[in-house]
């Protein structure tokens, strides 16, 4: 067995073990990368999990293989720090990236671009850090936390407890990531406020704008404290100096799946198990992603930037950033991503793939993205929107090796509906999209989506099974706030979704306000009719009787 490690990729005969098992190892120099980046890192990372292993540090990869790098990624966990102990250390901060075509292939490259994983809750690595920060050399610290890594305040507007800590205690003892991000921008501000670009690379619209946003507003907390001087808020909205760059970015990166670990050690390679932390992570020494990736990213870099154009990287302008964002998360694929999620938890799926064979799903999904979403989409011209649609549907969603499950999609969804179905139901509002004549009451399908989040929420699936629903930030609330509904009794539902669609923080819009309020309660009521009441709304919103033909004329 062959090991994942740095030794393993040094001698003949564990190089020849690698190349038997199908495996491409990095050609360019690694002790030359580690000596580099020590002496001049350009590039930090938040965020340690699947997405930054699988996609943002095969980018930096791909540089250092042409020649166009010289220095790897300092990777840092701002949240699971168990992940750096389990997966980093024990593999010498190397990955094994596993691509998933659908025909079956996989192709399989060791990534080694991360020079390093620091912890943010060890004094030690936060001293690192701060001597990181104060490099003039750096030139971006890019993030991968998830959207809830940014927000500082819970859905009624009060701080979360460790951002509040941060606001009362200053930047030395900042525990938030948002408010360690802060006080290692304030360490750099001290040194010689040198340039620096903060890239959000997370999956949610105007990324750098809520980056920007938490990171300023604890800061001026700070300064009015006197923690703080008032050049350190001017430095901060200095985009000359600190940039908050948007982007867009788009690659599905599955939990490591059992069967790719088993067919890793038939291969000969040890220690590919998942495993789970303490905090729920799922995470093994391989990723297994699919191929198509995007990522779009706003050119502003005001301490210049590595040359990721050269590995397939958009840089373009905020606009364009803007609508290929607004593409991929609001209309093309992450609502569709979304329903598959809520449908499938309640229908007894446990892969994405196979509710792809789903006729009732599948149109579900086609009615949302022809139907609802492009008829809104504003076309990015470096994308096509419908091809990108098209690819989604019929490729990527399909491929029976991406075995992502929607319990991991239906994450967080509280956080997700805003944007996902948000911006589409207030464009409608706006008099846009082929609707218009009804504006959002004209919806039907993100209205279904809607209420069948609410029927998810209860724990029950379609089976009348109990069912474990996905963690959520606002979990305890949204259930508190549907209190006393039972599946099987639609008489037991009395009005208790009314203040929760009212509520712009879980929408971006006021339900109400779209007219569709009427719409997504009947709905709810017939979702909680009784056994098999999930499977049988869908259908008859979907109007599918015998053999139907859907919206792209694709005959069931």
């Amino acid at each position: 067995m062959v090991t994942l490690n740095r030794s393993s990729l040094k001698y003949p005969q564990t190089r020849e073990a690698w190349a038997k098992a199908g495996v491409t190892l990095p050609s360019f120099d690694l002790d030359a990368m580690l000596r580099k980046t020590k002496e001049a890192l350009r590039w930090v990372h938040f965020g340690t999990g699947n997405i930054f292993r699988g996609y943002i540090a095969r980018l930096q990869q791909d540089l250092l293989e042409l020649g166009l790098a010289e220095t790897g990624i300092i990777a840092v966990a701002p949240y699971d720090t168990e992940v750096v102990e389990r997966i980093y250390v024990p593999h010498d901060n190397l990955s094994l990236l596993v691509s998933l075509y659908p025909d079956g292939r996989m192709e399989k490259e060791i990534i080694a671009s991360v020079a390093e994983a620091l912890r943010t809750d060890r004094e030690a690595d936060r001293m690192a850090l701060r001597r990181i920060f104060a490099s003039p050399s750096l030139q971006m610290a890019s993030f991968s936390i998830t959207e809830k890594g940014y927000a500082i305040r819970d859905i009624h507007g009060e701080y979360l407890e460790q951002a509040r800590a941060d606001v009362a205690n200053g930047p030395e003892q900042s525990r938030h990531a948002m408010g360690i991000v802060a006080s290692l921008l304030f360490e750099r501000y001290r040194r010689g406020a040198f340039p620096i670009a903060l890239v959000s690379m997370d999956n949610f619209r105007a990324n750098g704008d809520k980056l920007k946003g938490a990171v300023c507003e604890i800061a001026e907390h700070w300064a009015e404290r006197g923690f703080v001087p008032q050049g350190f808020i001017d430095y901060l909205n200095d985009g000359g100096r600190v940039s908050f760059p948007w982007s867009m970015i788009d690659k599905i990166v599955p939990r490591p799946s059992e069967k790719v670990a088993q067919e890793l050690t038939a291969l000969g390679i040890a220690d590919m198990k998942p495993i789970i932390t303490g905090k729920n992570t799922y995470i093994a020494a391989f990723v297994n992603a699919e191929v198509p990736e995007y990522l779009v990213v706003e050119d502003s870099f005001p301490a210049g930037r590595p040359a990721l154009e050269r590995a397939g990287v958009f840089f373009v302008d905020r606009s364009t950033v803007d609508k290929a964002e607004r593409m991929k998360v609001a209309t093309c694929l992450n609502p569709l991503h979304t329903a598959l999620a809520i449908f499938g938890c309640l229908l007894g799926y446990d892969s994405i793939a196979r509710e792809m064979a789903d006729p009732d799903l599948v149109l579900l999904v086609k009615k949302i993205g022809y139907d609802e979403g492009l008829p809104v989409v504003a076309d990015p011209g470096i994308i096509d929107p419908k091809s990108f649609l098209d690819e989604v549907i019929n490729v990527r969603f399909a491929n029976p090796f991406v075995l992502d499950s929607p319990q991991r999609i239906a994450t967080d969804t509280s956080q997700k509906i805003p944007v996902r179905f948000g911006h589409t139901i207030r464009a409608y509002m706006e008099g846009k999209g082929s609707s218009e004549s009804k504006g959002a009451s004209g919806l039907t399908f993100i209205p279904l989506v809607i209420a069948a989040w609410f029927r998810y929420l209860l724990g029950v699936d379609d089976s009348l099974l109990p069912m474990k629903v996905s963690a959520d930030p606002q979990l305890a609330y949204l259930q508190a706030s549907l209190s006393g509904i039972e599946v099987g009794k639609p008489e037991s539902y009395r009005g208790q979704l009314q203040k929760l669609l009212c509520n712009e923080a879980l929408f971006s819009v006021d339900i109400r306000d779209a007219g569709l309020d009427d719409k997504i309660e009947t709905m709810f009521k017939a979702l909680i009719a009784g056994k098999g009441a999930v499977r049988a709304t869908l259908r008859e919103y979907l109007g599918r009787k015998g053999n139907d033909r859907d919206s792209t004329g694709t005959t069931f």
